[in-house]
């Protein structure tokens, strides 16, 4: 399975099971400049062409959201809401070090976080297991 289609299985799961919210993250890059001449054959020139990005920060996961949690009594039993971040992979996908260093700081900040290859896996990771 390809991690699209793993993600969407995942997000799914998380809606099917109240287990929090969850969206997609969305990252690319493009081509702008100052002017763009257009081809009747669908092509186009870019003149003084340049590289840029939008979205998110390297290493960033893939889902993000939060899972909402009643704190203990001390705390007045109020509510809050748990950041979360989970990194999909496929069976033999990698970890990018930028991924693992973003997914460590938001566990050591109180998140949930993880690497995910199916929902089971982004229900362990939500439940803090």
């Amino acid at each position: 399975m390809q991690e699209h289609e793993i993600q969407n299985s995942i997000r799914l799961h998380i809606s099917e099971q109240s287990l929090g919210t969850i969206f997609r993250a969305n990252v690319g890059e493009a081509w702008t400049g100052q002017r763009v001449e257009r081809f009747p054959d669908g092509s186009i020139r870019i003149y003084q062409p340049r590289r840029f990005t939008t979205g998110l920060p390297p290493g960033f996961s893939d889902l993000f959201g939060w899972r909402s949690q009643t704190v203990t009594a001390e705390m007045i039993g109020q509510r809050v809401a748990i950041f979360a971040g989970i990194e999909v992979k496929s069976v033999t996908g990698r970890v990018r070090p930028a991924q693992q260093q973003f997914l460590n700081a938001l566990r050591c900040a109180g998140g949930f976080s993880g690497v995910a290859r199916s929902p089971a896996d982004a229900e362990l990771i939500l439940r803090g297991l």
